[in-house]
């Protein structure tokens, strides 16, 4: 019976199934148009995040932990108390059990702590490596299994045959040709029928292959799970195994998988199919493989060399020692290693910020105030850059600020007038139920559409000629000129001619007044376009409840979507609302603002409690985070206590915005804390298409604190604190709080561990040099012309320089005001959110009514 039978017969699991239980370790990955925050270890939350980071060391060799260089430099700026390492460190030896006396253990870590690496002269000492060759009996019973790696991975380590970087480079060339198909001229033939079956018909072609390759793939399965069965079968991989070995391809190129991944499941059952099957055929001549040495000789060296560095114990000093105390001292240096070091080095970092944070909260607490009276109240995006606006806009006038999801609730799919696609504007996580479109007059849209179609025919003529054979050659002599002169201005005066290029097209399209399809009108696309009035009224309530807003309205609500503005900037969508899928949140703030001024919504609303006065009036807004503008979308006719605020907010706003400006432009790299015209520099940062930091976007996000604004208003957070106003008093049943935690804060850890991934992992889990990129199939962005797409953030969002970080890689902080009980019932039925924190993905503190800042599950106060 050949190895293929014996596969076959063995192996009984569903293939499909095992590569969805794979497929665990990647994220779908969708355009960079519309990226979206994600955590690269969504799926792995049922292990710790110790686990996690030790089993992706040893598959990838990528580290999930801050380097030594990185922690020490925040010990070094003061971010780092050395109280809580020494802490950490007792804790830590508290739960071994070691045959070593306590004050030759502590000496040991101590030292080792310190995160010098060991010299590569002393492991290199021969009588360091006979002392290991003459300790090998004692072995260390510890010493787990390694994680399965890819045999081309394997081979590359062995033998130095770069198989795997062949096997990449081909994958990604496939790869490019497939996903690019919608966007390219010349389109990958076949590529309706699959990404499996376009490879099987064109690589026994692919002169990339040497002959026996081709005649190797050439009659292979035209199915793919046939193919990949076949493969695994040729490749002698035990069937127990199989769905390790999946996992290990799929983060060898994590950024293309997660794209197939996203086209849909069946798309990465095919694309593991040809990369396995690519694997055999470039390793056929290769196998079978020796079975990987042990590394127990190599380990022991280096154990043996730790206790000479660290412990000061000379290597000629071993051979005094009983086998139990040479196996304990071996033993305390395996359990002690670099990554549990770096581990206590990172909880040190945190719990130091967790207690000057407590420390702020806690002292301004009691001397913060309510208002007696308010002229305007807006409500914000939870976002982190909206923490240093409302600082300001409250300081400005008697104003009052809200914290919110983005999104405001409406779980909307948005239309714009023109458009013939729409956008789901709301978290990854939920789907659109509703289409809202942007709506105009009969005459005024069809002029309007007119003149959209004239310029996306001149931009699709553009595009044409750019890709086809022969018109590229005549398009450099027709637009350069005009191109030309565009460059120029662009690079020597790149504010005023965004401004120019901006009117010209404003006047050009002269979009006309529009309105929103707010009432339900058909079904389209299987969604409803508007809605019903009790669903008016349903997503009006559910908004003001979230935003702790139900009474005491002041004359004039504003609610505030908020949007990024940079130039040449494959990555304009992090910048924007994350909650609103990677765009700008003003459709949603425009809607709700609409529905909330609707008679017939606060009539119903009145007989549930909600009593919004006749003189007040919502309007919407857009928070510009680069110039820290506000752009007014929706402004109906105000009654005259509301036009007052409305004066008095604009009147504000220079002031507002020169302030938070100033504070950002000092944080910025090569600004200096003096900026002499703060308003046009972050004008021309937004505007220059050479700039790579337009702003900081989310960077040194650290926080969520889901409770009043009583409890931070008096708090410079430094931007760093994502804030969602709660009021547990209102929360009889806890739904508030448990959707709070089910949406707005599982975004905020998704931003919060991809700024942390980017930051630990800049080339696996980031996107590296922003200058260096190349915009790739319309989809991504890539370092060179192959490599894998990078679908993190780019070096610059995450560093100052290549020596200075900005961003400080620290798991969110979650700080709920509300009785202890609240939280255990919250915990009780939420499940995923229980085991985030338990498996160490979120920190979770408690500060309750009597102004206690306690820690979850034990609620033990923390000084």
């Amino acid at each position: 019976m050949s190895a293929s039978d014996v596969f076959h017969d063995s192996f009984t699991d569903d293939i499909d199934d095992v590569v969805r239980s794979a497929s665990r370790v990647i994220v779908p990955l969708g355009p960079i148009e519309s990226f979206v925050a994600r955590s690269p270890w969504a799926g792995l939350e049922a292990q710790s995040f110790e686990q996690v980071a030790r089993w992706l060391k040893e598959i990838r060799d990528v580290d999930m932990y801050p380097s030594a260089s990185l922690l020490l430099k925040a010990k070094n700026q003061g971010e780092i108390d050395s109280k809580f390492l020494d802490k950490g460190l007792q804790r830590w030896l508290d739960t071994q059990a070691l045959k070593l006396p306590r004050d030759v253990a502590e000496r040991f870590c101590r030292a080792a702590l310190q995160l010098d690496d060991l010299p590569a002269k002393l492991l290199a000492e021969a009588r360091v490596k006979r002392l290991a060759t003459k300790l090998n009996h004692l072995g260390l019973p510890e010493m787990k299994r390694r994680s399965l790696q890819t045999l081309s991975f394997r081979l590359q380590q062995q033998r130095g045959v770069e198989v795997e970087h062949d096997l990449n480079r081909h994958l990604i060339k496939w790869c490019k040709l497939y996903i690019g198909g919608s966007h390219a001229a010349w389109s990958l033939p076949n590529r309706s029928e699959g990404f499996y079956q376009a490879w099987h018909r064109l690589v026994q072609y692919d002169p990339a292959l040497n002959r026996s390759q081709r005649q190797l793939l050439k009659g292979w399965p035209s199915e793919a799970t046939d193919a990949l069965r076949e493969a695994l079968a040729a490749l002698h991989i035990p069937p127990s195994q199989v769905q390790e070995y999946l996992e290990a391809h799929l983060l060898s190129l994590p950024g293309w998988a997660g794209m197939m991944l996203w086209h849909s499941q069946q798309t990465l059952t095919e694309y593991l199919a040809v990369r396995i099957s690519m694997e055999w055929a470039l390793m056929e001549s290769f196998l079978p493989l020796p079975e990987q040495q042990s590394e127990e000789q190599a380990l022991l060296t280096r154990l043996i060399a730790a206790w000479a560095h660290w412990g000061d114990f000379r290597v000629e000093s071993w051979l005094q020692l009983s086998a139990a105390e040479q196996k304990a001292r071996l033993t305390l240096a395996y359990r002690f290693d670099d990554l549990v070091r770096r581990q206590l080095w990172l909880e040190a970092w945190e719990e130091t910020y967790e207690e000057r944070l407590q420390e702020m909260i806690l002292s301004k607490r009691s001397i913060a105030h309510e208002q007696q009276s308010v002229l305007a109240q807006l409500a914000f995006c939870i976002d982190t850059r909206s923490e240093p606006f409302r600082r300001a806009f409250e300081k400005a006038g008697p104003f009052e600020t809200f914290g919110v999801a983005g999104f405001f609730g409406l779980p909307i799919e948005t239309c714009e007038l023109g458009h013939k696609h729409s956008h789901a504007s709301l978290p990854a996580i939920l789907k659109p139920q509703y289409q809202i479109k942007e709506v105009a007059s009969q005459g005024d849209f069809e002029s309007y559409q007119q003149r959209l179609r004239a310029v996306n025919s001149v931009k699709q003529t553009f595009q044409t000629m750019k890709q086809n054979l022969l018109t590229s050659l005549l398009l450099p002599e027709v637009s350069g000129p005009w191109l030309s002169m565009q460059m120029l201005a662009r690079s020597f005066f790149p504010r005023r001619a965004g401004r120019a290029l901006g009117k010209l097209g404003q006047e050009w399209l002269r979009k006309p007044s529009t309105g929103l399809s707010l009432d339900f009108e058909r079904m389209e696309s299987g969604l409803p376009v508007g809605f019903s009035e009790e669903q008016k009224v349903y997503y009006v309530r559910q908004a003001l409840k979230m935003m702790g807003l139900t009474e005491n309205f002041a004359p004039l609500v504003v609610i505030c979507g908020h949007g990024s503005q940079s130039t040449n900037n494959p990555y304009a969508a992090s910048l924007d609302c994350g909650a609103c899928g990677g765009a700008s949140g003003a459709f949603n703030a425009r809607v709700l603002a609409t529905l909330c001024n609707q008679a017939r919504v606060r009539e119903a609303l009145e007989h549930e409690g909600i009593v919004i006065p006749e003189d007040t009036i919502f309007v919407a807004a857009e928070h510009i985070t680069t110039t820290n503008e506000l752009r007014w979308l929706y402004v109906p006719k105000l009654s005259e206590a509301a036009q007052e605020a409305f004066d008095r907010i604009r009147a504000a706003l220079p002031e507002v915005s020169a302030h938070v400006n100033a504070e950002q432009l000092a944080q910025l790299p090569h600004h200096g804390v003096h900026v002499k015209k703060p308003k046009q520099e972050v004008q021309r940062l937004a505007e220059d298409w050479s700039e790579i930091r337009p702003e900081w976007g989310l960077a040194r996000n650290a926080a969520f604190v889901i409770g009043t604004r009583r409890l931070t208003r008096e708090c410079n957070l430094d931007g760093r604190v994502f804030l969602h106003t709660y009021h547990w008093q209102d929360d009889y049943d806890g739904a508030l709080l448990s959707n709070i935690i089910a949406g707005p804060a599982t975004v905020a850890q998704w931003i919060n561990l991809q700024y942390y991934a980017s930051t630990v992992a800049p080339h696996y889990f980031g996107s590296g040099n922003k200058a260096t990129q190349t915009v790739t199939a319309g989809v991504g962005v890539m370092q060179g012309n192959a490599s894998d797409l990078l679908f993190g953030l780019p070096w610059q969002s995450v560093m100052k320089s290549d020596e200075e970080f900005y961003h400080a890689p620290l798991r969110l902080l979650v700080v709920i005001e509300a009785p202890n009980e609240y939280v255990d019932r919250l915990m009780e039925h939420d499940a995923a959110f229980r085991q985030k924190v338990q498996n160490g993905w979120i920190r979770l503190a408690v500060v309750n009514p009597a102004g206690r800042w306690v820690i979850w599950p034990n609620y033990e106060r923390t000084r």
